[in-house]
């Protein structure tokens, strides 16, 4: 397989150039974030919306010290995987990075970013790696089964959507294509609500308790909804209101809660959630085996996938039935639940205290008593077991995007477990983390799973096996 040689934005030279400035530029690559890449006098120009193979005239938009941002002004030469987009809210809302390229298209690119993100944090020998073709869904829509909508007010009227991209325009979305149309359904409806009975939406300029986002959460499987109010303060006005109007609009809706987040932040959820009606948790079901999924609780967005992706976890795992198994970053313990049954003891670890609370019951209800599941950071527990005698033979990460904490490597190069399987949702952690594990482990082979059509996100299933000493 011949690599294509990486860009990098440590190594480009200087070059004098204006916010303004137009000029063609040809289209090498698409980078990490879904922008096009190109080189103007060997800069590097990023330029959203443009596609390998393209010849456009770029127009700058921001110079940085060693590379630019640029706008399409017109496309000169038009690449063969080009499509329109189907959405008429495509280009303002930044949610998706892809709808303008071709599905075939969009998983052969992201294989790419891959072997880049790979060729720029490693010193690996790429191009002899075992890369496979990205595995993607037969219907890349309507894909997604939780939707995180910001609260604000155009004029007089509730908005709820997302933040247009590098922007603090909040962009309204009244359907949204990627989305499970019963998340759509049942967020237009709370929006509804709010402005119908005047409900404080989010203003910081004016600091009142007041909503500040909707969180809806559909179990695809058992068609089960969760609704979650992030406000800003407990004590919301109309709140007792606002709960009876769900349930009489939205009787589907099993569960509903409120999490407050009053800090300026740009995570979604705070510390605490009260429940305020029905059911604490939903159900949902993934092959075999189904949970139980409480509001913060971590849980795969694209279900469909989700069962090929722990399948792939499966096999590169190879248990007998005898192994310790770790279960790091295990959310509502979806992996541990996915391989208890292959293994003689599954130990799982997460920060968010409701997922381990989750995976513990989900546990239980399906008769599993050689799980464990603990509240905190992974590269607390696994040195801790460790030292205590309990030594894991097989170790599945699932990391947040910032990847593998250093100590928790550190205790895998010493553990040495036999098998070392890692999930990864970021191409360049998983390609910092795969160089500092090369120390003892080599790459067996590298799955990329398309988790989110439409966007530029890759998800991807690494198989390590130890070197031999």
């Amino acid at each position: 397989m011949k690599t294509k040689k990486p860009y990098n934005k440590q190594q480009q030279s200087n070059v004098d150039m204006k916010v303004g400035q137009t000029f063609p530029l040809t289209i090498k690559r698409l980078g990490i974030n879904g922008e096009g890449v190109g080189y103007f006098k060997k800069q590097v120009v990023f330029v959203p919306g443009a596609l390998p193979e393209e010849v456009v005239v770029a127009e700058v938009t921001d110079v940085k010290n060693k590379f630019a941002e640029a706008k399409i002004k017109k496309i000169r030469s038009k690449s063969p995987h080009r499509t329109t987009p189907p959405c008429p809210i495509y280009e303002q809302c930044g949610g998706c990075q892809l709808q303008h390229l071709k599905y075939d298209q969009q998983l052969t690119l992201k294989r790419d970013i891959v072997i880049q993100s790979l060729e720029r944090h490693t010193k690996l020998n790429v191009s002899k790696l075992d890369i496979k073709p990205t595995i993607g869904m037969e219907d890349p829509w309507y894909y997604r089964n939780k939707s995180q909508f910001q609260v604000g007010k155009q004029k007089e009227k509730v908005i709820a959507g997302l933040y247009g991209a590098n922007s603090h325009k909040l962009i309204d979305i009244d359907n949204c294509i990627v989305q499970h149309s019963a998340t759509t359904e049942v967020t237009n409806t709370v929006k509804k609500i709010l402005h119908d009975f005047n409900i404080p939406v989010h203003n910081e300029k004016k600091g009142q308790p007041s909503v500040r986002t909707i969180m809806t959460r559909v179990g695809f499987s058992t068609g089960e909804i969760q609704v979650v109010l992030i406000t800003t303060d407990e004590k919301l006005p109309r709140k007792q209101l606002v709960v009876e109007e769900i349930q009489k609009r939205l009787p589907k809706v099993k569960s509903i809660m409120q999490n407050i987040n009053g800090r300026k932040t740009s995570l979604i959820f705070g510390e605490e959630t009260i429940h305020l009606s029905g059911e604490k948790v939903i159900q949902e079901t993934l092959g075999d085996v189904s949970f139980e999924l409480s509001a913060r609780a971590f849980f795969q967005l694209n279900p469909v996938q989700t069962i090929k992706l722990y399948d792939l976890v499966k096999e590169a795992a190879q248990l007998t039935g005898k192994e310790k198994v770790v279960d790091a970053y295990c959310g509502v313990g979806t992996i541990g639940l996915w391989l208890a049954e292959g293994a003689g003891e599954v130990r799982g670890m997460d920060t968010i205290a409701e997922s381990i609370d989750d995976a513990k019951e989900n546990a239980k209800r399906h008769g599993y008593t050689n799980m464990k599941y603990v509240a905190g950071k992974a590269e607390k527990w696994l040195p801790r077991w460790v030292k205590e005698g309990w030594r894991p033979d097989t170790i599945v990460v699932d990391p947040p995007r910032t990847g593998l904490d250093e100590t928790f490597m550190k205790t895998v190069l010493d553990v040495e477990p036999k098998n070392f399987v890692y999930v990864s949702c970021n191409p360049s952690t998983l390609a910092k983390d795969i160089q500092f594990l090369s120390k003892k482990y080599k790459v067996d082979w590298i799955q990329p799973v398309d988790m989110f059509p439409q966007t530029a996100h890759v998800e991807s299933v690494v198989r390590f096996v130890l070197k031999k000493q």
